[in-house]
């Protein structure tokens, strides 16, 4: 019998070595075809919100993409596995130019790297992208690659391009981002104290009106100094979508020439060891090539447009142009000293001299490849010259048209008044050789912001705004300090803080529970509440930056659940209450009763940590019992009056309570909206301003609700929690019981008198 794995003559048995291998090829081809989605879904995404200059999102130069492109591009460092069929040949080729495609689509996403992931993720690239030049290049030496030999050059060189323009790019970005982030503080606070003046000036505005333009502003400022959108318009980005664009037509050319000109090669007869998985590879890569060279080629086509709008002469001047932002990081590292223990100064100088001599190589390497950019931008501007000035026209003729429209709505409703539009001109945040680009901007996209402000009026919360409906006929928000009277005392010696959302949730569960109510009305309750703490979270995560409040937020949010899913309130059957025939002072007490019971429960089993901690810190289902008390016997309290009879006339101020409570939680919306603008890194700009107008929209409704209501005090940073409103109210009713008392002395000192003048 002979060993295992060798034949019975001894040598190596390798019959099943090549079995596998079929399914590795559908493998390849599952990583090609997520290479495919992901740039297709960034694809898709820009069309649909309209940015066609198509940022990064799913095609991100990052650890897990390069992964997915090391195993899609496999064949192409395949050095030993036959390929002789021409699927085979052209499925090589298409792992290739693959590799450009991808490259070309991570440009972008370069600018939301920090420096040091950036920098790891470039050298990553560069070293698979070297492994796989030196892999072909044996390939067509061994004979493995035996056809496309022209084809091969151009992608490889394309190649290489992409990662010296790649790598040039990213030399840009801490400097393009520095500046434009100082530009864009500089001018924030301009726009604030603009903003301020103008408020002062003028009489009161609508407060959606009045963040309707001023969001404008921040979107502005937000999206035209965003990293990616300032690294598409460089000359570099521009030039690899061209680069990506050849090296998809050369791909176009070989198919071509293959499939329907195949006596021009001479393929060899056989089958590789992946058998049909190859054809299953070439046409998966295929159609990744072809969808990912959609968002390269358009930002080419973008740049040269907004670049170069009428004549090819001022193009040629700025050729010869290098902005300063291209080499300014180069020269600060040369400036830098070298950190380096050398304690002969013969060696230390030679250190010195070395690290000029190769960053003055870099220098001029990256001036080589602006000037090498800024020619391909040239080139291709000759090349479509015809075709920009009749677009451009067609372009213009509809602004024009937009614009005259706007006009004369704008001058038939509010009288002459500055263009909307060259005024947002003055927050175009763009670097040096951009002068174009602001009015393209001021052209093209003056109504992003009104669009997404439209499409968050889309989606309205309509239940919510239907319970704050009841607030007509409240004027000061009365259920903020009914709900939790300083009479009850809590069931521990300390007390803690109130966030807005536990009140609503515990007096929800407290309407659910009472008696005599249809179905229908604790169904359309639990809608609104649901819709509600959607925006209190929101805000409550602005508010709470601290994070004194965050056990008490989880409390609600897990109270809420089961209110929501199961009409419970912790393992308390709320609709099994309702089913009993009590009263509502009833019920409050009964709800009293388990509450009490079950912190008593909660506190021995925690005993240790509510002992250490404060208030604030106890487990989330101690200061839920807690809250449940409190509020179940301050209704106790209040529950003599006739509102409180039955399960329907209680349910209906419940309602009330808890409508007020929102409504007073709604007021911060506007501060925490623009301040949502305000707090964040330049990554993450546009997308806040963009929540914030889609928010914006959504809550238009509430905010024209809320107008007509008095708050306690005329300061924002007095409501911005509940407990502060509390402190409100209780000097209101400490200053009205001393005006009354002082009313009452007065009445009585003067009293004798008149009983003297009536005897």
């Amino acid at each position: 019998m002979g060993k295992i794995g060798c034949t019975i003559d001894g040598s190596l048995d390798d019959s099943k070595f090549n079995q596998p291998i079929p399914w590795i090829g559908l493998y390849v081809a599952a990583a090609s075809a997520a290479c495919a989605i992901a740039m297709a879904m960034d694809t898709l995404r820009s069309l649909q919100n309209r940015k066609f200059w198509f940022p990064s999102k799913f095609s991100s130069l990052n650890a897990t993409t390069l992964t997915i492109l090391a195993v899609a591009t496999k064949l192409s460092v395949d050095l030993n596995t036959s390929m002789p069929r021409q699927q085979d040949q052209l499925a090589k080729l298409s792992s290739t130019v693959l590799i450009c495609t991808v490259m070309a689509n991570f440009m972008p996403s370069l600018g939301s790297l920090e420096n040091k992931e950036l920098l790891a993720n470039l050298v990553a690239l560069g070293i698979f992208a070297i492994t796989v030049i030196v892999n072909i290049c044996i390939q067509l030496g061994t004979g493995v690659i035996y056809v496309f030999w022209r084809e091969y050059a151009v992608t490889v060189t394309v190649m290489i391009v992409l990662l010296a323009l790649m790598i040039s790019s990213a030399l840009t970005i801490p400097t393009t981002k520095s500046y434009l982030d100082l530009k864009y503080k500089k001018k924030h606070k301009l726009t604030i104290r603009e903003c301020n003046d103008k408020s002062n000036r003028c009489p009161p505005q609508n407060v959606s009106q009045k963040l309707k333009e001023d969001l404008n502003k921040y979107w502005m400022m937000a999206h035209t100094c965003s990293p990616q959108f300032v690294l598409v318009r460089i000359a570099t980005c521009s030039a690899s979508g061209a680069f990506c664009l050849l090296s998809t037509a050369t791909f176009a050319e070989a198919m071509i020439h293959c499939f329907f000109m195949p006596r021009d090669f001479k393929f060899c007869a056989g089958q590789s060891d992946y058998k049909w998985a190859s054809t299953l590879i070439l046409v998966t890569q295929s159609i990744a090539i072809a969808v990912g060279t959609v968002a390269p080629a358009s930002r080419w086509f973008a740049t040269i447009n907004f670049r170069c709008p009428k004549k090819a002469t001022k193009a040629c001047k700025n050729i010869f142009k290098l902005e300063k932002y291209w080499t300014l990081k180069l020269n600060q590292w040369k400036e830098c000293p070298l950190a380096l223990r050398i304690y002969s100064q013969h060696f230390r100088k030679l250190a010195h001299n070395t690290r000029d001599k190769i960053l003055d190589f870099c220098i001029w390497m990256q001036i080589g490849v602006v000037f090498l950019s800024k020619l391909v931008q040239l080139i291709s501007l000759f090349f479509i010259i015809r075709f920009l000035i009749s677009y451009q026209s067609f372009i213009k003729l509809i602004s024009r048209l937009n614009v005259s429209n706007n006009v004369s709505i704008n001058d038939s409703e509010s009288g002459s008044q500055p263009n909307p539009m060259q005024e947002l001109g003055r927050f175009v945040m763009h670097l040096e050789g951009e002068e174009e680009f602001i009015d393209m901007m001021i052209q093209r996209n003056c109504d992003i912001a009104g669009r997404w402000n439209r499409m968050g009026k889309r989606k309205q919360p309509k239940h919510a705004i239907q319970l704050l409906e009841k607030l007509n006929s409240s004027k000061e928000f009365e259920g903020v300090k009914q709900f939790d009277s300083d009479l009850v005392l809590s069931l521990d010696s300390a007390e803690p803080p109130n966030c807005w959302a536990l009140p609503v949730v515990t007096l929800t569960s407290i309407a659910v529970a009472l008696p005599n109510v249809g179905t229908d009305l604790v169904k359309q309750l639990i809608h609104s509440v649901h819709e509600a703490l959607t925006y209190i979270k929101f805000i409550e995560d602005n508010l709470d930056v601290k994070g004194d409040l965050i056990n008490i937020r989880k409390a609600a949010e897990v109270l809420w659940v089961r209110v929501d899913l199961h009409h419970k309130w912790l393992d308390v059957d709320l609709r099994k209450i309702a089913l009993q025939d009590k009263s509502p002072k009833e019920i409050f007490e009964e709800l009293a009763d388990k509450a009490k019971h079950r912190f008593k429960e909660f506190k021995e089993k925690d005993l240790i940590v509510c002992l250490r901690e404060n208030a604030s810190r106890w487990p989330i289902n101690v200061l839920a019992a807690n809250s449940m008390y409190r509020i179940c016997h301050t209704l106790v309290l209040s529950s003599e009056s006739r509102e409180w009879e039955s399960g329907k006339t209680a349910f209906e101020k419940l309602s009330t309570m808890i409508a007020e409570i929102i409504g007073a939680c709604f007021t911060n919306l506007p501060h925490v909206i623009s301040e949502q603008c305000h707090k964040s890194a330049i990554e993450e700009r546009t997308y806040r301003v963009h929540h914030a107008i889609l928010l914006l929209g959504k809550t238009e409704k509430i905010l024209e609700i809320l107008e007509k209501q008095s708050l306690p005090s005329s300061n924002p940073e007095h409501l911005l929690h509940i407990d502060h409103w509390r402190i409100l109210n209780k000097r209101k009713d400490l200053l009205k019981c001393n005006s009354s008392t002082s009313n009452t002395n007065t009445a009585s000192s003067s009293s004798p008198d008149l009983h003297l003048t009536i005897d």
